[in-house]
């Protein structure tokens, strides 16, 4: 059934109660921080966000004590995995009076096109795939550019090979090939099956790492299997659409008994690359980086130019088709200003 489209009006009075829904909110949060700073809190002290709850977050003390804290109205918008300054108030009860500087955010817009952090200081993103659902290099390449276009390192991750069939492996395992050409890690695990998950936790040990990739491919899954206790939950394919059911509400950040850190969070179906534009996105594909400025023509779009370079790479087989219809499908899907 086709959804049923808002008039204005509608998308307008929706918006207005919305509105008056966070004013209230904010006005509650005010209270509550002013009647925390009224009494006698702690000395200021360093923490680890690791959960954001709309207008409060959960923070972990140096010394592993979580606390419920609310935000100073100055503060810009935390996100899971943010260092904090914070003072504690009575019972568990805290406030943020300060964000650390972050060295890296990963980030996406939101549905109104404006620019989003879901994480902060992540240092590893793993791109989950399956054989079911299907994945496509298309999605692929866009968490890659994003990822280097971050500066947070990129590993591909297989998961479901108990799944793999005469079918669907050739296919799987020749893309795969070709990111392996390029220098990126690629790992196949099972989290049912437990499958070489061996050789995930030694990538996962020691940094702090997030999971990205579409709905259904098991995130949820390796959590549980990575995490046994956490009540995270699994959702299954859908029936009707083949696509993975959104299960985490919520990025939350876990720690790994060895060492690292694992940020968990939403499904995210298709990764939009709205705020970058076509340089970083020519960047992002780390084979085109000696390629570039090397085009007979200065503005070469790369698509039948004479003295192109990338095409002439295509060509050599340097290059793979698969990645140069990935970068032409991403570059057509840029906003025309960007393109």
């Amino acid at each position: 059934m086709a959804k049923r489209q808002l008039n204005r009006r509608q998308t307008w009075r929706i918006q207005k109660i919305q509105d008056e829904r966070s004013a209230r909110a904010a006005k509650r949060e005010a209270r509550a921080v002013e009647e925390l700073e009224g009494g006698d809190l702690g000395p200021e002290q360093t923490g680890l966000v690791i959960a954001h709850f709309g207008v409060t977050v959960e923070v972990e003390s140096d010394e592993g004590v979580r606390h419920r804290c609310h935000l100073r109205a100055n503060l810009p918008a935390l996100v899971t995995g943010d260092r904090v300054v914070w003072r504690a108030g009575n019972q568990d009860n805290g406030v943020i009076v300060a964000q650390l500087p972050r060295t890296s955010e990963l980030c996406r817009p939101n549905n109104h096109g404006q620019l989003k952090p879901v994480a902060a200081n992540v240092e590893q993103i793993l791109i989950v795939i399956a054989p079911e659902p299907h994945a496509h290099a298309n999605l692929i390449d866009r968490y890659l550019v994003a990822a280097e276009h971050a500066g947070i390192k990129p590993l591909l991750l297989l998961n479901k090979v108990d799944l793999l069939n005469d079918e669907n492996s050739p296919r799987l395992h020749s893309m795969l090939d070709t990111y392996r050409g390029l220098g990126y890690q690629v790992l196949e695990v099972s989290a049912h099956h437990g499958d070489a998950m061996e050789q995930l936790y030694a990538a996962l040990d020691g940094h702090i790492s997030v999971f990205v990739g579409q709905s259904g491919v098991g995130k949820s899954s390796l959590v549980n299997t990575l995490l046994p206790g956490e009540d995270t939950r699994v959702g299954d394919l859908s029936q009707a659409t083949g696509k993975g059911t959104h299960t985490t509400t919520t990025a939350r950040l876990f720690h790994f008994p060895s060492g690292g850190d694992l940020i968990d969070s939403p499904g995210i179906r298709e990764f939009a690359l709205s705020h970058i534009d076509r340089h970083a996105v020519e960047d992002g594909f780390v084979e085109f980086r000696d390629l570039l400025g090397r085009c007979r023509f200065r503005d070469c779009k790369h698509e039948q130019e004479p003295g192109c370079a990338l095409l002439k790479a295509l060509e050599d087989g340097t290059v793979s088709p698969l990645r140069i219809n990935s970068y032409r499908h991403i570059l057509a899907s840029l906003p025309e200003k960007e393109y």
